[in-house]
């Protein structure tokens, strides 16, 4: 993928976010002093990563039909903890309970 079409996915994944935790996309993130981050929402501010299959082991681990996990707990030698999960899941963490989707976001 050339460098401007990169660019342009990684735009479209930030607003997709955004909006899917009612949040905003930072203009001009990382380009500018002042304009960290990709996204600020939940009271959190968001680096946003995509790839086209770059997290399969991710996924993989996630959707174990036999575990079913809710959250996988990541630790490399002397870096810290990193916590993985679905966003309906951490959404339904931060808001107490409350079971969100795609339809509970339209309106």
């Amino acid at each position: 993928m050339s460098g401007r079409k990169s660019k342009q996915k990684g735009n479209r994944r930030e607003r997709e976010f955004a909006k899917l935790i009612e949040g905003r996309r930072i203009p001009l993130s990382g380009a500018q002093e002042g304009f960290e981050n990709d996204v600020e929402g939940l009271g959190l501010k968001w680096e946003v990563k995509a790839r086209k299959n770059g997290f399969q082991t991710l996924y993989k681990w996630l959707e174990d039909e036999r575990e079913k996990p809710d959250a996988l707990a990541l630790k490399t030698d002397r870096k810290p903890w990193l916590v993985v999960m679905t966003l309906d899941k951490f959404l339904e963490i931060v808001e107490g309970g409350q079971q969100w989707n795609r339809e509970n976001m339209s309106g």
